[in-house]
């Protein structure tokens, strides 16, 4: 009965993981997380670096699907990732200053209105419209981009993907598919380095739990990630404002309800 129940919140976890991470660009840390810690009891940081080790697969999966439908930038977004990489340090070294579950908070409700943003005013940027920006121009947002989400990934310990959506469509300006793609892109770096530094620091977690969110996150993530590139960009945003918004809310209720 102990295995079947794991089996079935892992399931759950890496279902709920895998759809945001290939329709929204989500981390599947901060799904994962929190559900493995309530359900299950799983420590906070091996629950967290079980998210991080199934979004690397997730994403780099999700990634080869968008490359595939030509909604990849690698070489514009190589600024946004090294300095992404970076400034997650930074923020991670700050983040002792406030309560972690204060904070993890008040980022799922930013990511509320991040979500009612896409669904009430759709992204409807072209990719002609994206070639327009100067080289100067992209790299200097990259970088002032990427240090904004980095630091917040790292001071929260969550959120980077949705929040690295959010730059690339609202402050660089990306297509919706290419800014998905882009998103899941990255976050497969930044869940490796993360994966390997909470396994590093704080030694390998319940071997079947990793091995079944990681199973379960990739496969519903391919699902997804295949299922976004056929839909159109109106549509693409409805759905990734529904999973943000009903990923937070979940997220709060495990936090502070159950």
């Amino acid at each position: 009965m102990e295995l079947l129940v794991k089996i079935l919140v892992c399931f759950l976890a890496g279902a709920g993981a895998g759809i945001g991470t290939g329709f929204a660009g989500m981390s599947a840390a901060a799904v994962i997380g929190p559900i493995l810690m309530t359900f299950l009891g799983v420590p906070a940081y091996q629950a967290v670096g079980i998210g991080l080790a199934s979004d690397v697969l997730a994403s780099a999966t999700s990634a080869w699907t968008y490359k595939k439908h030509k909604n990849l930038d690698v070489k514009n977004s190589l600024p946004l990732l090294i300095s992404v990489l970076v400034m997650t340090l930074v923020g991670s070294f700050v983040a002792s200053l406030l309560p972690e579950r204060a904070m993890s908070g008040t980022m799922q409700i930013a990511m509320i209105f991040i979500g009612l943003r896409f669904l009430l005013k759709p992204v409807k940027t072209t990719k002609e419209q994206m070639a327009a920006a100067t080289p100067k121009e992209r790299l200097i947002k990259s970088i002032v981009g990427g240090v904004l989400v980095g630091f917040i990934c790292g001071f929260v310990g969550a959120g980077g993907g949705m929040m690295l959506l959010f730059v690339l469509t609202s402050f660089l300006g990306y297509e919706m598919h290419m800014a998905v793609g882009t998103s899941v892109f990255i976050m497969a770096f930044t869940a490796l380095t993360g994966g390997i530094s909470h396994f590093a620091i704080g030694g390998m977690p319940d071997v079947t739990c990793l091995i079944l969110c990681v199973v379960f996150t990739l496969l519903w993530a391919k699902i997804a990630a295949a299922i976004a590139n056929r839909a159109s960009a109106v549509t693409l945003n409805r759905v990734v404002g529904m999973v943000m918004i009903l990923t937070s809310i979940v997220i709060l209720l495990v936090n502070y309800v159950f």
